[in-house]
């Protein structure tokens, strides 16, 4: 039993190092001074959705469905946490998290789909850019996108090491 809730502590605990991690990138200035990314709330979910889709496909490929999982679960006990900062109450929050939750899910699905880099370029501008990003914004997010995963099948998420590999324009 003992075993059973350190490894729960240990896994929720290395979901939240990855989080920090991949949150650490997503705000990352270059984004928004360079590529173009609007520096708004809709902007800096956007980024960190698209970094953690490639976290957690890189954590699914490795069959860790369940630090995936817990991971997500970290996310949006991050989004609850970030609206309250905002402002947002009890009342209306279970509506707040369930727009957020479609959004993160869609945008998922999105990038998931994607069956080259061009599709993916379409994603992330409908996505990121709500379509007025211009063609070459979401191409070099979207070949950002690409390398990062290359470094990430490199590295080791599943015991937390996160490396996405040089930022845009770096």
């Amino acid at each position: 039993m003992l075993n059973a809730w350190r490894r729960r502590t240990e896994r929720r605990d290395l979901a939240g190092r990855i989080c920090a991690a991949l949150t650490a990138r997503a705000r990352a200035p270059v984004f928004f001074r360079s590529v173009g990314v609007p520096d708004t709330v809709d902007g800096r979910f956007d980024l960190l959705v698209l970094h953690a889709w490639l976290v957690l496909e890189k954590l699914e490929l490795a069959g860790r469905r369940d630090l995936a999982q817990a991971v997500t679960d970290r996310l949006f006990a991050d989004f609850d946490e970030g609206l309250r900062g905002l402002g947002a109450g009890d009342i209306g929050m279970g509506r707040r998290m369930k727009k957020l939750g479609s959004a993160f899910y869609g945008r998922m699905k999105a990038y998931s789909a994607a069956s080259d880099e061009a599709e993916l370029a379409s994603a992330i501008d409908r996505n990121v850019f709500r379509g007025t990003g211009g063609n070459d914004t979401a191409r070099m997010l979207a070949l950002y996108a690409r390398l990062a995963r290359i470094h990430l099948c490199r590295a080791d998420v599943a015991s937390g090491e996160l490396d996405f590999g040089p930022l845009p324009n770096d």
